[in-house]
């Protein structure tokens, strides 16, 4: 398998973000407090306004392709809330989640953040992915979103993963 690079991008990468973005909400709606069509219609400069925050948005591209991405934002003093976590279905089991949560997670340390999520309930690969990088349910549940009959736990970070990287290096 040629290498799978991983990195920061930012609102000038908007369309990447975009395209593997409104995948993400194709291939797993019950995977997101978003949806399709939401995404879908928005501008140019919503994309680059979510790219330009505060928080990480972290790309996974095989030969220039977008395959993976994760996100976070800070909505809580002192937290991170990571969010669009997805891996196109023909890379996973590869270790590419695993490499999109590091460098959230160092993001996160390097700005004096701790990181929490939400995993939807019966998203059992997902869950395993949480578990086995270190992420703990805390047992709090809500809808996943509006109108939604799907409903997510919370999940937090207990301590940065003791196999971290100490290079973040995008290779």
């Amino acid at each position: 398998m040629s290498e799978v690079e991983v990195r920061l991008v930012g609102a000038d990468e908007w369309q990447l973000w975009r395209a593997i973005r409104l995948r993400a909400l194709q291939d797993e709606p019950a995977a997101f407090a978003s949806t399709y069509d939401r995404e879908a219609a928005f501008t140019e400069a919503d994309w680059r306004s979510r790219l330009g925050g505060d928080g990480p948005a972290v790309l996974a591209s095989h030969q220039g392709q977008p395959v993976g991405l994760a996100a976070g934002f800070s909505d809580r003093p002192g937290w991170l809330h990571v969010v669009s976590m997805w891996v196109d279905p023909a890379w996973r089991d590869r270790g590419i989640g695993r490499r999109l949560l590091d460098r959230v997670v160092v993001w996160a340390g390097e700005h004096g953040l701790r990181c929490y999520l939400d995993v939807t309930v019966g998203n059992d690969a997902a869950r395993r992915l949480y578990e086995g990088y270190g992420f703990v349910a805390t047992g709090e549940t809500e809808p996943l979103r509006e109108g939604s009959a799907h409903r997510c736990e919370r999940m937090v970070l207990r301590d940065v993963p003791s196999d971290m990287p100490s290079d973040m290096s995008d290779h």
